[in-house]
């Protein structure tokens, strides 16, 4: 998967530039310290094949990185976490 990495969404294009596949999560606040993770999407045809799981490692990746911590508030990304302890020291 080639994901495409923006300052607040990581997402996944299709050949002709559509929209497949997206996390995002824009800063809490003026000191760029934090991030809302407010938003996944999964196109119907990429369902059920663990695409948005992919989408959570490459934001942890990045949230790593960039030293940033997360405030999910879309249900999947609170379920994500709460699956995922081992992820828990990048919550704010």
């Amino acid at each position: 998967m080639d994901f495409k990495r923006n300052e607040n969404q990581i997402a996944l294009y299709s050949e002709t530039g559509a929209l497949l596949a997206e996390v995002t999560f824009p800063y809490t606040d003026e000191s760029r310290s934090a991030v809302e993770v407010d938003h996944t999407f999964v196109d119907a045809s990429l369902r059920g094949q663990g695409i948005a799981g992919k989408l959570m490692i490459e934001l942890a990746d990045e949230l790593k990185k960039r030293g940033l911590k997360a405030v999910p508030t879309c249900s999947y990304v609170v379920h994500w976490f709460e699956k995922h302890p081992e992820q828990a020291h990048l919550l704010k």
